[in-house]
């Protein structure tokens, strides 16, 4: 049995529980300076406090207690701690060359903790590809709209690479996630694919949205179903949302986007919305009632928790949707869907089993 196949296995039976926030884990932990560089990094030039992701390399031990720690709460699926493990982050520290290493060591990293913590649960891990800190759709200058920061190309250069050490260190998943701009996301997809063309042995995609404000739109304007359109051509595992709202708020969103794809559905908030010292005071007994309501309308495949979100979280949010069936995944869509800022759909005559 492949690992697509046996992910799809268990999909199918129920629903599926995503960690919670490595970030929050990491800042709980609170490291310092001499944390990042650790003994390999000491001399370097730059300042390193805040690349999450050099823990991988500095810290192991951390980033595998993290995991275990989410896997103790009933993760299902491990997320690697590579959201800016790509050359185009890494460059705010002068670390563009490290971007491979990193993610291939996060990877074994979450494996490691999987055979450690939980060594006769089925356990996944996702290759988390982040949205880099660039857009390819809005211009970092306000007196020049036409500006680009960076170019399709290099997003995909820069996002083939992280693929590539993802899947080199055995990832069953690729997650791109956090996507804020449709364009970004579709680099991203386009790298995979070029591995795939080249012969590479892609495991199954992800797609996760960000909707960033209460206009139920992505940073660059589209609505949820757009999002989808623009997404769909490449017939991922699952597509969802993360980051940004709160489960309240991101509900209806999730519904909507239930309604139009024809795929499984992810969803992992963060923990509500964030306070004014940037931290979240959702407890887990509230995330949870909110995604278990979800998993009770059958809008969900797999659920988890971003930003602000720790393994109590986690725990509390798998035991809400324990013995719970997911959402049954609907037929392909044989419409005309275009993407702009919204979805147009023009439905079809019946072209089922059509070439």
């Amino acid at each position: 049995m492949t690992k697509a196949t046996d992910l799809e296995l268990e999909a199918a039976k129920r629903i599926l529980v995503l960690d919670g926030a490595m970030g929050t884990m990491i800042q709980t932990r609170k490291p310092d300076e001499a944390t990042y560089r650790g003994a390999r990094f000491a001399d370097h030039p730059q300042d390193v406090g805040g690349n999450n992701e050099l823990l991988s390399l500095t810290q192991p031990d951390m980033i595998r207690e993290i995991h275990a720690d989410f896997l103790n709460a009933g993760a299902d699926i491990l997320c690697t701690n590579t959201f800016g493990a790509n050359a185009i982050s890494q460059a705010d520290y002068g670390m563009v060359d490290l971007s491979f290493e990193m993610n291939v060591a996060s990877v074994k990293l979450a494996r490691e903790a999987a055979q450690q913590a939980a060594p006769d649960r089925k356990v996944w891990v996702a290759g988390a590809i982040g949205p880099t800190n660039q857009t390819a759709s809005i211009s970092p200058d306000v007196n020049n709209p036409g500006f680009r920061g960076v170019t399709f190309d290099q997003l995909a250069d820069a996002y083939g690479e992280a693929a590539r050490g993802l899947i080199e260190g055995g990832a069953d998943i690729i997650l791109i996630e956090t996507v804020f701009d449709t364009l970004n996301a579709k680099a991203a997809v386009y790298a995979v694919e070029a591995l795939r063309d080249a012969g590479v042995d892609v495991p199954p995609v992800m797609i996760s949205g960000t909707i960033t404000d209460r206009s139920g739109r992505t940073l660059t304007g589209q609505t949820p179903e757009a999002f989808w359109a623009s997404m769909s051509h490449a017939r991922p595992f699952s597509v969802g949302l993360n980051c940004a709202l709160g489960a309240a708020e991101m509900r209806q969103h999730i519904r909507t986007l239930s309604g139009v794809a024809d795929t499984r559905i992810s969803a992992y908030p963060n923990a509500g919305l964030p306070n004014d010292m940037g931290g979240y005071d959702e407890t887990p007994r509230e995330t949870s009632d909110h995604i278990g309501e979800w998993a009770d309308a059958s809008l969900v495949n797999i659920v988890g928790g971003c930003c602000g979100t720790t393994p109590d979280h986690i725990a509390a949010i798998a035991a809400a949707v324990k013995g719970k069936a997911p959402r049954k995944v609907p037929g392909k869509v044989r419409h005309m869907r275009l993407s702009g800022l919204e979805m147009f759909d023009l439905p079809g005559p019946d072209m089922e089993g059509a070439a």
